[in-house]
């Protein structure tokens, strides 16, 4: 680490970021162009068979990532390397069979009757990604950010290449051969996956270089102990992948107008991509911040740097926040005007996702102390009402129901973790201060939300100026933090 583990922390962000939330920012690109193609039921089977990508790829990596970081601290990184990497190629493999085996009535259990191919697509990208896990995470480890970001920014330029190809330049052609290849069931959709499947085979084959010294082995010895660091980080996983998509799976089930629910969900999927910025951000602070916190934990003031950590990330979080709610009339027209009627839900999604950040940025006191189950208690309380909230409030608000289930599933496991952790591993974070930033940004969302009747340009001033008075609270309070901090 250089001499400001700050800047370090800053910088490593940045080069991540470049290959975690630009990627994902270009594939959030996308959204302008499926939802003005595709209808609202259409977008809604993207969202939904997309949800069950994200929880298989939690279920099937079972918290190995986590675990070749702690491991690879004490162990020879390439032994762990190859013991993470076999193991995970057999469940691989096994999935990848079941799928095979059974991809046809599992299709009929989702309701995807006419488009059976739609499951094998998605299983084909779940196993392709789920054997990057572990290359990816090697990369990290060995600080090869840029090799990273490259890998991870081509993977989505092919995706999307490959998207405008099928579905912009020759939509008619594509058509023809998805009737030929599918049968009548399948349209321009089944391209989305093609090309998905095509851009995960690209990663894996450019990370072939980390497996010409790769040796399958499943050492028991080192395979024991990193299972049972990792089980129960697959248990928060499990429950962070319920709390994050388990609505979008089971929308359709509790919506009382059943004929309307793909619509809505499409809806529902369309305006969760404008809150998502927020969960982009904590993506990118993640991949730099998981071996910054290991690295700096046994350092005699690493409470005091977590702390300062934890003030510039709400900070950021908050400024992102505040940056999607005043130009909302700019950030909807990424997506179809006849989605815009979920915009309601976007404040509260980038409030719950923040929650979350706080929640993940609390979760070293866990890891660090090896207390994972500690943590996975707490993840799964938040899956118990994230599950309660939805089956209650989905069937009366519809998809607004949804959004508040995120919102108060995230701010219950935010709180737990805070208060188990200060038992535990006790970092003086400055609480206080933190909940002021939360209360000053939702005050003046809530003052913008008073000149929504005043012209565009009105309210644009009006916001901007609260949005630098925000920025200049922020810089004022950190910074005469640090000077005390240095004269002392």
């Amino acid at each position: 680490m250089s001499a400001n583990p700050i800047k370090s922390l800053a910088g490593q962000t940045v080069v991540y970021g470049m290959g975690t939330i630009l990627p994902r920012l270009l594939n959030y690109f996308m959204v302008p162009l499926y939802t003005r193609v595709f209808e609202r039921e259409v977008y809604g089977q993207v969202t939904e068979l997309y949800a069950y990508v994200a929880f298989l790829m939690v279920l099937l990596t079972y918290g190995m990532e986590t675990a070749f970081f702690r491991y690879a601290q004490k162990n020879d990184a390439r032994k762990v390397f190859n013991a993470a990497m076999s193991i995970i190629t057999i469940t691989s493999a096994v999935f990848l069979l079941l799928v095979l085996l059974f991809y046809v009535p599992v299709s009929d259990w989702m309701q995807y009757e006419g488009n059976s191919e739609y499951v094998l697509f998605i299983g084909l990208i779940v196993t392709l990604d789920v054997l990057t896990a572990i290359p990816f995470a090697m990369l990290r480890k060995l600080n090869k950010a840029r090799r990273f970001s490259v890998i991870k920014m081509l993977n989505v330029s092919v995706n999307i290449g490959l998207n405008l190809l099928f579905i912009i330049v020759m939509p008619e052609k594509s058509a023809a051969m998805a009737e030929q290849l599918f049968g009548n069931g399948p349209d321009l959709l089944v391209w989305v996956f093609i090309s998905n499947i095509a851009a995960s085979f690209l990663s894996l084959s450019m990370l072939a270089p980390l497996f010409r010294t790769f040796n399958f082995s499943l050492d028991l010895t080192l395979l024991r102990p990193m299972l049972h660091y990792a089980l129960p980080v697959l248990v928060v996983g499990i429950a962070g992948m319920v709390n994050e998509v388990i609505d979008k799976i089971i929308l359709k089930y509790l919506l009382p107008e059943s004929g309307e629910a793909m619509a809505q969900l499409g809806v529902y999927g369309a305006n969760y991509k404008l809150g998502v910025l927020m969960t982009l951000f904590v993506q990118m602070f993640r991949y730099a911040s998981e071996p910054f916190f290991f690295a700096e934990a046994e350092k005699r003031n690493a409470p005091q740097l977590f702390a300062r950590v934890m003030n510039y990330f709400v900070l950021s979080c908050l400024v992102i926040f505040l940056m999607v709610v005043f130009y909302l009339d700019l950030f909807k027209h990424f997506i179809g005007e006849n989605y815009h009627d979920g915009l309601g839900i976007v404040p509260i999604i980038l409030m719950a996702n923040l929650f979350y950040g706080v929640f993940y940025n609390l979760s070293i006191w866990y890891k660090l102390t090896d207390r994972t189950k500690d943590g996975a208690y707490i993840s799964i309380a938040g899956a118990a009402v994230t599950i309660t909230l939805n089956v209650l409030l989905i069937p009366v608000l519809g998809y607004h129901g949804a959004a508040w289930a995120h919102f108060g599933c995230y701010l219950l496991m935010m709180t737990a973790s805070y208060v188990w952790g200060q038992r535990v591993y006790p970092i003086p974070y400055q609480t206080g201060r933190l909940v002021f930033y939360i209360l000053f940004a939702a005050i003046l969302f809530y003052v913008s939300t008073l000149f929504g009747e005043q012209t565009l340009w009105i309210r644009y001033t009006a916001n901007t100026v609260m949005f630098l008075i925000f920025a200049a609270v922020g810089y004022y309070l950190e910074t005469k933090k640090q000077a005390v901090q240095a004269k002392q």
